[in-house]
Order: C-alpha cells, then sequence, then structure tokens
C-alpha cells in the first residue's frame, strides 16, 4: 500500500472518529435537553431551542448593528454613538445632507439670531492652543480594513475669555478657576480600570481648562497621572478619606487636599441612575483598590444611602463648613431632584445663616452608572432638564444663586444639549458616557460584571490590555475641544459672543401641534409654581413638560 492510500485512510478513519464524536455528543445534549426541568422549551425542543437560546445571548448585538435604526437604541443611539467616535477620533462633527430628528416631535430649539457673530467676534482665548493627534481616512473599501494614519494636529483649546472664567468658592482660601465649560463626571477607579482612568487623566490634561470628577471611590494615582485637575467626590462610605471605622479620617482628608490637583471636594448625596449608595462587587475589589479605598480586599463593599454623619440640612451644612474650613478649598454637593421641595430648605437654610455649598451638582435621572436596579434608573428622579429649572427658581426665590455654582450632568454630550443647560440655569456640566465611548465603550451594557470586552468597566489585566492609553487618550483630547468648538459655534448662531452668556429667552419650544414657547415664559410658569417674586405675565402658558427633546 503506497503512502497516498494510506493517508486517505487516516483521514477517513480520523473523520469518522470525530463525526461519530459528534453524533455521540449530540445525542447526550438532546437527552440532557429533554431531562432537565428548568428550560420548558429545550425539553419539547431541543434544537430549536438552543438556537433559540444562541440568538438570544447575541441579540444586542444583532439589534445594535443590524436592526436599530440610526436614531433608535438605548442608552444611546447609532447616532448619538457614531457622532462622539467621530468627534474623538477624526475630530469631525460635520453630516450631510440634512437632520434625522424628526421635527413633527416635541421639542427644545436654539433661536437662532438674524445677524449671528461673525467667528472673529467669538470671544474665546485664542492663545492656548492644544496638541493633540487625530485620525485621517485613507480608504475605506468593504471586504478589507480601512487604511487610517494618525497626524499631529494643533488646535485651539476653545476656552473662555479670562473675563468669562467661572471661579467656583470665591470666598474661600483656594478659590477653583476654570476657563472651560465642561468636565469629567465622576467615575471611580474600580468601576473603570487603570488604563482607562489614566487615559482620560492624560486627555484631559491635555485638553487644558477641564477637570475629572474622582467618584466616590477615592483619589488614585491614575486620576493624578495627567497632571488634570481635580475634584474629589466623597461618598457615604468615605472611601479613599476614612478610618478602619468607616468614619472621617480628617488627617487623610488633609493630606489629599495638600494635593496641588485636587481642585475641591464634592459630597455625593446621590445620583441620577442610583439614589442609593454604590456597589463594587468582590472580584474587582482588587488589593490596590482596596488601599486606596481603605478597605479589606476581595470583599464586595457598598456604600450606604446616605451619610450617617449628618441627617437633615442644617447637620449637612455644618459637615461641608467643616470640610470647607478643614482644607480651604470649595465643597460642593450632588444630588439628584425628586420635586419642587426638594431645595426649599437648603436654599432657605443658606439665606438664613450664610452657610452652604460652594457648588451644587445636579443629576438627572437619565445619567448613567456602572451598576444600579431597573427601578432606580427608569422612574427615581426627575431628568435633567425639570431638575434644572427648580433647582435654578428655588436659589433666586431665596436670593442665594450667586453664592453657588450649578454643575448639570445627564447625556449633555452634544453642544446643543449643553448649550440648552446653559440657559436653564447651569454654569457648567458635566459629561461621563460620553468620555467614556471616547476611550473604546461599545455598549455592551456589561459594567457591573467585570467583563467589560473592550478594557474600559473592568479591573481584569487582560481584559484591560484592549485599551491602548497612547491612542484613546488624544481621542479624549478630540472629543472635548470639538464639544468646545461647537458650543462657540452655537453660541454665534445665537447671536453670543461666548457660551456663558446663554438665558431662557435664546430657547424656543415647540409642542406637537407647532406652537411655539419661549423657554422664558416656561420658566415663568415653573418660577410661579416655586413662588419666586417676579412680575405676572399676561399671557396664559399651557403646561407642558419640556424634558423631551
Amino acid at each position: 500500500m503506497d503512502i497516498a492510500s494510506r493517508l486517505i485512510i487516516i483521514t477517513f478513519t480520523f473523520g469518522a472518529l470525530i463525526l461519530i464524536a459528534l453524533v455521540i455528543f449530540l445525542i447526550y445534549l438532546l437527552m440532557f435537553d429533554r431531562n432537565q426541568k428548568h428550560h420548558a422549551i429545550l425539553r419539547n425542543y431541543p434544537v430549536l431551542g438552543r438556537v433559540r437560546y444562541f440568538l438570544e445571548k447575541i441579540g444586542p448585538e444583532l439589534r445594535q448593528y443590524f436592526f436599530n435604526g440610526d436614531n433608535e437604541g438605548k442608552p444611546f443611539s447609532r447616532d448619538d454613538y457614531e457622532h462622539i467616535v467621530k468627534s474623538a477620533k477624526y475630530m469631525r462633527d460635520v453630516v450631510a445632507f440634512g437632520s434625522k430628528r424628526d421635527f413633527d416631535e416635541e421639542g427644545l430649539f436654539v433661536r437662532n439670531d438674524m445677524f449671528p457673530k461673525l467667528a472673529e467676534e467669538e470671544k474665546f482665548d485664542r492663545e492656548i492652543k492644544v496638541i493633540t493627534k487625530r485620525c485621517i481616512l485613507l480608504k475605506d473599501p468593504l471586504f478589507s480594513q480601512r487604511e487610517e494614519k494618525w497626524e499631529d494636529e494643533e488646535s485651539s483649546a476653545y476656552l473662555l475669555h479670562d473675563h468669562d472664567a467661572v471661579v467656583i468658592g470665591p470666598n474661600t482660601k483656594h478659590p477653583f478657576r476654570l476657563k472651560g465649560l465642561i468636565g469629567m463626571s465622576a467615575m471611580s477607579y474600580g468601576s473603570l480600570g487603570y488604563n482607562a482612568i489614566t487615559a482620560l487623566s492624560e486627555g484631559l490634561a491635555l485638553a487644558k481648562g477641564t477637570w475629572m470628577n474622582t467618584g466616590e471611590g477615592g483619589l488614585s494615582s491614575y486620576h493624578l497621572k495627567g497632571g488634570v485637575d481635580i475634584i474629589m467626590q466623597i461618598g457615604p462610605a468615605m472611601f479613599g478619606v476614612r478610618d478602619k471605622f468607616g468614619e472621617m479620617d480628617w488627617d487623610e482628608l488633609k493630606l489629599k487636599s495638600e494635593i496641588p490637583q485636587v481642585k475641591a471636594f464634592e459630597i455625593k448625596l446621590a445620583q441620577g441612575a442610583k439614589t442609593r449608595g454604590g456597589h463594587i462587587d468582590a472580584e474587582k475589589v482588587t488589593p490596590e483598590i482596596a488601599e486606596i479605598r481603605k478597605v479589606e480586599p476581595f470583599k464586595s463593599i457598598d456604600s450606604p444611602n446616605r451619610f450617617h454623619q449628618f441627617s437633615d440640612i442644617p447637620t449637612m451644612c455644618e459637615f461641608i463648613e467643616r470640610i470647607r474650613n478643614h482644607t480651604g478649598k470649595p465643597v460642593g454637593m450632588k444630588m439628584v431632584v425628586g420635586g419642587n421641595d426638594s431645595v426649599e430648605e437648603l436654599a432657605k437654610y443658606m439665606k438664613e445663616t450664610g452657610k452652604g455649598p460652594d457648588f451644587i451638582t445636579v443629576d438627572g435621572g437619565e445619567g448613567g452608572t456602572g451598576a444600579s436596579y431597573q427601578e432606580l434608573i427608569d422612574s427615581v428622579g426627575l431628568p435633567i432638564k425639570s431638575a434644572l429649572p427648580i433647582v435654578v427658581s428655588t436659589l433666586q426665590k431665596y436670593g442665594v444663586r450667586d453664592r453657588v455654582k450649578i454643575i448639570a450632568s445627564g447625556k449633555l454630550f452634544s453642544p446643543d444639549r449643553i448649550a440648552i443647560a446653559l440657559a436653564m440655569g447651569a454654569d457648567l456640566v458635566n459629561i461621563a458616557r460620553g468620555f467614556m465611548i471616547t476611550i473604546g465603550c461599545i455598549q455592551t451594557l456589561k459594567c457591573q460584571s467585570n467583563a467589560c470586552p473592550v478594557g474600559v468597566a473592568t479591573t481584569d489585566p487582560e481584559l484591560q490590555k484592549a485599551l491602548v492609553i497612547d491612542e484613546k487618550k488624544y481621542r479624549v483630547v478630540n472629543f472635548l475641544v470639538t464639544l468646545r468648538k461647537g458650543l462657540f459655534r452655537i453660541s454665534a448662531a445665537a447671536g453670543l459672543d461666548s457660551p456663558v452668556h446663554f438665558q431662557p429667552k435664546h430657547i424656543s419650544y415647540k409642542d406637537g401641534k407647532g406652537v411655539v414657547t419661549s423657554l422664558e415664559d416656561i420658566l415663568h410658569e415653573i418660577r410661579q409654581q416655586i413662588g419666586v417674586n417676579e412680575p405676572k405675565k399676561q399671557k396664559f402658558l399651557i403646561n407642558r413638560t419640556i424634558h423631551k427633546q
């Protein structure tokens, strides 16, 4: 028998064995499925059942890439997601042919001026530049990898003019002065991995004039690595500034405040997506994270629903005062608004005592999180466009609005959304998920699992290798600078030389019937409900919700 015949016999035998093994495995699987007691479909239809569960498993990917329309998909539509990615990667925010927005639906619109500002009339710091890299698309063939190259790019940072800079805590020993209106919302090391936090820190530092919030997980070396300004958040569990009993370690707080990058502290009362304490699973609590948070490693940790150190407005303000006096730096609070009376007691106490926070971060119910419960995400806390007017109007009612800066957050990832928030009374804006997308997030919705496939929301060393810091940091820069540029562009269209001048009169609301109402008139109604003392308008206004756009 020649060699060729032997090879044929061996190949045939090997193939037959594989086929027999496969048949035996399928028979075993068939019998197993028919006898298991947990899945009814598998007991009656083993083969179709397996196909069904496979398709269910890949359902999110199928919907995201094949079945959802451009304006469908949650939390971010395909268009929203791609707009962020293209701004971050290509530093381009131009679209073609026309809007995909449904103009028959109700929504808010920026009022354009008949005589918009020219580019040379825009009032921003023209001296400060940003050195970054952006991607240039060379070829985008159908069946092979697209050809791209990265090139150096020098751009204006589009920071505010010195006269328009926002100052938090002007009466503190160390005021926090900002020339950028947009910063990174609270994201902890532990919820995000070290590569993600480092890329964000370095990218934000390159963009200049901004800040990053540490989240309640404590201040890590990765937050500090880029040299960006820091707002250190303190949650009810006191992570990072706690002693072994979970109480405030005032010596540790003092040490943190002496770090030059730490510009302010924020007391976290609640978050839009979870009006409760935070949670991190045991497998995410590495020895390093445990050291940063001052807890035991490899044990799941929870942050309580609220601080036990205070239980009302007076004791909370005393706590804030003590931190401010101890550190010499501005102290704010992060809250979720539940109704008209949410801020009433705080504003009244601020007027009567002169005490209170230097800034208030208002987080809308549409905000994101690494993990929470559906009933809290969907139904607890007002969205940002309803919450902001309540906070601003209540502070105005008691004459304390000018004492406190307001930071708005809740899906404010585009210039038009930011412009509307500024017109509603925000001084600054926080963004979280927009920045996550810039460093690679693909919305797999697995943040709570420590199995993020792109290395963003995970502490797994192997998975984090997917995130290349030296590439992603430039996407952070590009996204932020493009946002700032777009914000000045939309300001110019409204006849303003700077976005700091947005007011309610610059925004219109169109209902489903096409009737247009000025945001100024709508906010007048809200102020009347709250009890702000101002002249009554003669015009009758129909009650309308304004959070839908």
